[in-house]
């Protein structure tokens, strides 16, 4: 009987880069994931996490303000910082395909820097760790219903079966479960993947079809903090 164990995913990736064009004029001179909610900026909420689930390691993209991002995180001991400065903005497959020579040769979290999550029963990095099954994934997203996706007013991105296989609605039409931004990928998810500027829905529609993309639910709650409503909403998480 073959047993799966759960990787030890000691590498992870931070998407920082964005321009946070909805939070302007505030992102207009600083940068998204150095917003404080609850006194804390919204990415050391996130490296706070990946540290406790033993990340050693996290590479941070850098485009808009990246200099105010880099300062910031020069304090930090844990995890270790690895910058993946941008010339121009890569998009979400851009920018990871740029940093995988930094993020090795196995699986990996890749986290977006403006969200904010709390946990179920368990830690949701202590649970997509041991869903990742090598043999059959190229990509494990965490989903959340859409009745508990905060700061969040689109459609849904996903169907979820019981097995963890998903599924795109059709375009325009609802879904019931959101893409959290947290995930687990492995690097040969983007072999021959475009140079340049790409967003990472090309690969996922890729590994959609080679039947290699699964999504695993998430049992917290989770928040976009993508524009002032969600900010907001963040803020009230803490004050309560």
């Amino acid at each position: 009987m073959t047993i799966n164990r759960a990787p030890i995913i000691t590498h992870a990736m931070v998407l920082a880069a964005g321009r946070g064009e909805r939070l302007r004029p505030l992102t207009d001179s600083l940068p998204k994931p150095l917003i404080k909610v609850g006194g804390k900026a919204l990415i050391d909420h996130v490296l706070d996490r990946l540290a406790e689930a033993g990340v050693e390691q996290a590479v941070v993209n850098l485009w808009h303000l990246g200099g105010l991002i880099e300062t910031h995180l020069s304090r930090r001991e844990k995890p270790a910082i690895t910058f993946s400065p941008e010339a121009e903005l890569m998009n979400t497959g851009g920018g990871i395909a740029k940093a995988l020579p930094l993020l090795g040769n196995d699986p990996f979290y890749a986290i977006n820097g403006k969200i904010l999550w709390r946990d179920g029963e368990t830690g949701a990095l202590a649970r997509l760790a041991p869903a990742w099954d090598d043999d059959k994934m190229d990509a494990l997203l965490l989903l959340v219903p859409l009745e508990r996706a905060g700061g969040y007013s689109a459609a849904g991105d996903f169907f979820l079966d019981e097995d963890g296989a998903i599924g795109r609605p059709e375009p325009g039409a609802p879904a019931p479960w959101v893409f959290t931004g947290m995930q687990i990928l492995h690097p040969r998810l983007f072999a021959g993947a475009p140079p340049g500027p790409f967003s990472l829905n090309l690969l996922y529609d890729r590994a959609l079809a080679a039947g290699r993309l699964f999504g695993l639910a998430h049992d917290g709650l989770w928040c976009h903090v993508a524009t002032p409503e969600g900010l907001a909403e963040a803020q009230t998480w803490f004050a309560r």
